[in-house]
């Protein structure tokens, strides 16, 4: 019992029960039952009245050390305390609990009330319960309860996945790139799920949040523009191969300091220190990885030396502003577009008239600077006689060397390794300096150009891969082609292997193009045919493991843009006509996303990733034309259907 206390804090003489209701109707079942007087004397304990702790404490305590209440009653009873002004820590230290877990009741009892009276009733499970925090509207709660009841998945992952489908993801790259607390200082709201690891929880403005990665952006584009580039393009995502028709302009390394790598030798002597000292640890403070981060993002800032341009070719050159996958800015310098190249450079490649010119043109370019031909102009008289010899007739020359080319060819023939390094140059040459046509060895990689590239194909890992094995290898290169070939020669042999290897990889097509039905002749059915068999080749050799290299059958990515049926069909193969039952009542959005949830620990792949065993391979024939336009098993219909269908890939996805 407790005394209650007037306005002055005097006692009135009544007091206030916050425990023993049960024991009190005991009491009065005994005096109706005329077996204890109504006048008789019971024991109480009365509490001091400067005591601070609460009544609810004390009803709280009693019960749930006497006999556990029901989860709800405890969720209330801890909010009625926090309502009273209570800390959470006083709360959990009355309580006997954690205050993680006293904010985990709150957050239960902030559930909308429609949602406890069926707990109460056991209509959901607590793990139910516990997924409807993520949301603090109860009408969409409600919503989504009452969607529970017709549907087969009543999963707390369902719940999460319907209550935040309009939210953004913490860990997008776009949340990173402004930052969350940039999104909450703008007015955005983050929502947090107590229960589950939410990788930092869910935004709820998706407008907000791309207002502020436009604004960001476009301040990032006009900073970069200062630097007096002609222009540049940012985007959330440039699409793949961007700069595939642009020469590439190549800056000078900003040399490191000694001051510069004084710092850096010590930060690296700092990261062994503290791997050593904490390998052998079996729990890591969290304060000494965000000193090893801290350590290995100063390192990279030093390490990543920034370039100087020529000033002469900033005013015809661009730059590709994006973002990374880890939120950080992806900024891609000295792109020329072929436009914007200087009138004066000749066909061949900047720089290729003076070059002529240098090398002594008027020797190797039969025909120019008027040199007559063998029917040229027999008039020119005695001055010509005296300036000199006349060069060459282009009939003679073009004899010449077509029997020096047969001779350098049978030479290289001869010397392996020599052939080997000037296919590799040529590949080099192709691929790291494009605009460039010079060489006599005509060999070139023929760089994959994709057809409606997909979104995040820049973003996917093997992508991320190839850009990084580029640019490590740009880093090393000249800066022009004419030292590619000396250059090469320096590369030891397991280098030039892994020069070659990345290169033809930038080669390799295995994409079945849709083939329009009126194409002129660009390309065929059958080349595409021909091309997926040799894929499935070249696949088996090295092993080609999808599920491995990161693919996965998302929603996005792939069921929102097949049919219902084949949906099915993909899920009925892939665990079984049972669950494909459980779906196939759903719109085709919400079985979208379930199927992504039942394939997600797979190795389910669709027909056209799969790569057949030898025996199942049944090349298209090449010797005639019976059935030259055939593709192979399971892309026949994809292509066929694709080419002929005039909607769009939203219509498609809809049916």
């Amino acid at each position: 019992m407790r005394p209650m206390l007037d306005a002055d804090g005097k006692e009135t003489g009544l007091f206030e029960v916050p425990a023993g209701g049960r024991r009190f109707r005991a009491l009065e079942l005994l005096v109706t039952q005329k077996r204890l007087a109504k006048d008789a004397l019971i024991p109480c304990i009365v509490q001091p009245v400067g005591r601070t702790i609460l009544a609810e404490d004390d009803s709280y305590a009693e019960n749930a050390r006497r006999e556990a209440l029901h989860p709800l009653d405890q969720f209330r009873a801890m909010q009625a305390m926090a309502d009273k002004g209570e800390d959470i820590e006083t709360i959990a230290a009355n309580s006997f609990v954690t205050p993680a877990v006293v904010r985990q009741r709150l957050k239960l009892a902030s559930v909308s009330p429609t949602l406890h009276e069926v707990y109460a009733e056991d209509g959901v499970s607590l793990d139910q319960l516990m997924a409807f925090t993520v949301s603090n509207d109860h009408g969409r709660q409600e919503q989504v309860f009452e969607m529970l009841r017709s549907s087969y998945n009543t999963s707390p992952a369902f719940i999460r996945q319907k209550l935040t489908e309009n939210s953004v993801r913490a860990v997008d790259k776009r949340v990173r790139f402004v930052t969350v607390d940039a999104y909450v200082a703008a007015g955005g709201s983050v929502i947090r799920d107590l229960f589950e690891r939410d990788d930092g929880g869910w935004l709820t403005d998706p407008a907000l949040l791309d207002r502020l990665v436009d604004e960001k952006l476009a301040a990032e584009a006009e900073r970069i523009g200062g630097e007096g580039w002609k222009w540049v393009e940012a985007a959330i995502e440039i699409p793949w191969h961007a700069g595939r028709d642009m020469r590439r302009i190549v800056g000078e390394e900003v040399p490191i300091s000694d001051a510069e790598q004084e710092r850096l030798t010590m930060l690296e002597a700092d990261a062994e220190d503290l791997s050593d000292e904490w390998s052998d640890a079996d729990e890591v403070p969290d304060e000494i990885h965000a000193k090893l981060e801290a350590i290995d993002a100063e390192i990279g800032a030093i390490s990543e030396r920034p370039q100087i341009f020529d000033p002469a070719e900033l005013p015809i050159a661009g730059v590709f502003v994006s973002i990374e996958h880890d939120g950080s800015l992806r900024v891609e310098r000295g792109f020329v577009r072929p436009e914007d190249e200087p009138e004066a450079e000749g066909e061949d490649g900047p720089g290729a008239d003076a070059d002529a010119a240098a090398n002594g043109a008027e020797h190797t370019a039969p025909g120019v600077d008027g040199a007559a031909g063998q029917d040229g102009d027999a008039a020119s008289g005695d001055e010509e006689e005296d300036a000199g010899l006349k060069p060459m007739s282009d009939r003679l020359v073009s004899d010449l060397t077509a029997w020096r080319t047969l001779a350098l060819q049978d030479a290289v023939a001869r010397c392996p390794s020599t052939a080997f390094a000037a296919v590799l140059h040529a590949f080099v040459v192709s691929c790291f300096f494009g605009y460039s046509r010079e060489g006599c060895v005509q060999v070139h990689v023929n760089g994959v150009a994709f057809s409606n590239a997909p979104a995040g194909l820049r973003d996917c890992p093997p992508g991320r891969a190839i850009a990084e094995r580029h640019e490590a290898w740009r880093a090393r290169m000249p800066k022009t082609d004419r030292d590619a070939w000396d250059w090469l020669l320096t590369l030891d042999d397991d280098e030039q292997a892994s020069l070659f290897a990345h290169c033809a990889s930038l080669g390799v097509n295995a994409q079945a193009e849709i083939v329009p039905k009126y194409d002129n002749g660009r390309i065929s059915s059958h080349t595409v045919a021909r091309r997926i068999v040799h894929s499935h080749v070249l696949a088996r050799a090295v092993g080609l493991d999808l599920i491995a290299a990161g693919w996965r059958p998302t929603a996005d990515g792939y069921f929102k843009s097949v049919p219902k049926p084949r949906l099915l069909a993909d899920v009925t193969e892939a665990r079984g006509e049972q669950f494909a039952g459980m779906i196939d009542h759903l719109k085709k959005a919400d079985m979208a996303r379930e199927a992504e949830r039942l394939l997600e620990e797979t190795n389910w792949l669709p027909e056209p990733l799969r790569t057949p065993d030898e025996e199942g391979a049944t090349p298209s024939p090449a010797a005639n034309d019976d059935g030259a336009d055939a593709l192979p098993p399971g892309l026949a219909d994809d292509v066929s259907d694709a080419a002929d269908y005039d909607g769009s890939a939203d219509e498609i996805a809809a049916e």
